[in-house]
């Protein structure tokens, strides 16, 4: 039943209004509700046709439990990640990797990463969150599957190829940047940073346990478990379509296949106001910091003398940093500051971060250096792809992320080699030596523009 207003409103039981055009006397509507639309079924009077007629958007309950699945999606999937990382290096030299091809393995990797996501990101923003995680998900069990298969150095690089599409990360930033007001989203994707800690640890712990116990063969086998469980959550509770319906052309959705590979519409994004500052800014300052993660490894083992047990709770500690900052002090922070402020803040404490990492000599001074690295590095990296996904409109935010997974995918590209490079004839200091000078750079130029913005509002 309709509570009619006036001739052309009325308001439905469930709270929804039905708008139509002014019509004359002797046409008579009868409809019928399914769920959130409106199905007119039939209309008396000349012309009159079948209409659909959408009402509500989802339920905020509805939207608080996808995002939560959205959660449990990254969790699993990064600690699948995890247990593949303590599986790789350890499968790499029983094959007869050195130290140069497992660089060329992951240089590998990278390439391929660095040319899947913004492809990713395209896929998503055309066939909908569902179809992106979908492929994600599928590329994963595909990619554990061949780690089961792999006894010889060629299967090795082959089952590295899957990761093209494995993007999940980017695909569930995608869900909850969609389902969140702009205000709301650097928490909401600060607390997929929070899943990635806990994924960090568990996979970390759980890889070196069952690949010690029962082999390498049934941890990969049980991480493809993981990853088909992900894409049963997928296909049951992700929405198909998460970005709010806005009218396109018809000739651009059917040719959207074609659209996945234009390069042009990738591109344009950049154009954007405030999208090509904010991008430089995130590659230029969060070069060095990646270099460093990149050679933390061979560091953690020739300059502080690790041993492998003692670099797993080293990689344990950042885990519980990273939960503590991005479950709980980010979303503290965006409520009471600017994101200007708090990425201003981030890169000036990254600079400091830098000048102690050029004067420490022991894993006891790297340790105390950890807090404020976690969490200028958490800040950095939540408060940029939140401003970047505000600065394009909600149905290119898959893109815009994808973008941002590319930065990622170029530091494991260069990283490994620009980080030899210095290592070997710099040593540890040269690393904290570039990475305050790029970010103070960085510092200055932000706070002569912000102070420059303030007097021109002043005038």
């Amino acid at each position: 039943m309709v509570k009619q207003n006036s001739e052309q409103g009325g308001i439905l039981p469930n709270g929804g209004v039905l708008v139509y055009s002014l019509l004359p006397s002797k046409h008579v509507i009868t409809f019928h509700t399914f769920g959130p639309t409106l199905v007119v079924l039939k209309m008396s009077g000349p012309e009159s046709s079948p209409q659909t007629v959408p009402t509500d958007p989802p339920k905020a309950a509805n939207t608080r439990r996808v995002i939560f699945v959205t959660y449990l999606i990254t969790t699993i999937d990064v600690t699948c990640l995890f247990v593949q990382f303590s599986i790789t290096p350890y499968l790499a030299k029983r094959l007869g990797f050195d130290t140069l091809w497992f660089g060329y393995l992951q240089t590998m990797v990278g390439i391929i990463q660095l040319l899947g996501g913004p492809l990713y990101g395209r896929f998503g923003d055309l066939f909908g969150a569902r179809a992106a995680l979908a492929l994600s998900c599928m590329s994963s069990v595909v990619f554990f599957m061949l780690l089961t298969m792999a006894n010889s150095m060629p299967m090795l690089f082959i089952h590295k190829l899957p990761t093209v599409f494995m993007h999940t990360l980017s695909g569930t930033q995608m869900v909850v940047a969609d389902l969140t007001k702009p205000d709301q989203r650097a928490d909401a994707l600060a607390k997929l940073g929070l899943c990635f800690g806990i994924g960090m640890i568990t996979g970390s712990s759980l890889g070196g346990t069952l690949s010690t116990r029962y082999g390498d063969t049934f941890a990969a086998s049980l991480a493809a478990c993981g990853c088909l469980i992900n894409l049963l959550l997928v296909m049951n509770f992700i929405p198909k379509h998460t970005k709010k319906q806005t009218n396109q052309d018809p000739a651009a959705k059917m040719d959207g296949a074609a659209s996945v590979f234009n390069l042009g519409q990738i591109t344009r994004l950049i154009r954007f106001p405030g999208v090509a500052k904010t991008f430089t800014i995130k590659i230029i300052s969060g070069l060095p910091g990646g270099i460093f993660q990149m050679m933390f490894s061979i560091i953690a083992m020739d300059f502080f003398q690790l041993q492998a047990e003692q670099t797993g709770y080293l990689m344990a500690y950042f885990g519980v940093m990273q939960m503590v900052i991005q479950g709980g002090v980010i979303g503290w922070l965006t409520r009471r500051f600017s994101e200007s402020f708090l990425l201003l803040l981030a890169i000036g404490i990254t600079s400091l971060v830098g000048l102690a990492q050029a004067l420490m000599s022991n894993v006891f001074q790297f340790c105390l250096i950890v807090l404020p690295m976690m969490f200028s590095l958490c800040v950095f990296n939540v408060i940029t792809d939140s401003m970047l996904t505000k600065s394009v409109p909600s149905s290119d935010t898959g893109t815009m992320l994808g973008l941002c997974a590319s930065v990622q995918s170029l530091l494991r590209t260069i990283g490994p080699t620009i980080g030899g490079f210095l290592y070997q004839n710099y040593g540890v200091a040269s690393f904290g030596c570039i990475q305050f000078a790029v970010n103070i750079l960085v510092f200055l130029y932000l706070l002569s523009s912000t102070v420059r913005r303030s007097e021109m509002h002043r005038e």
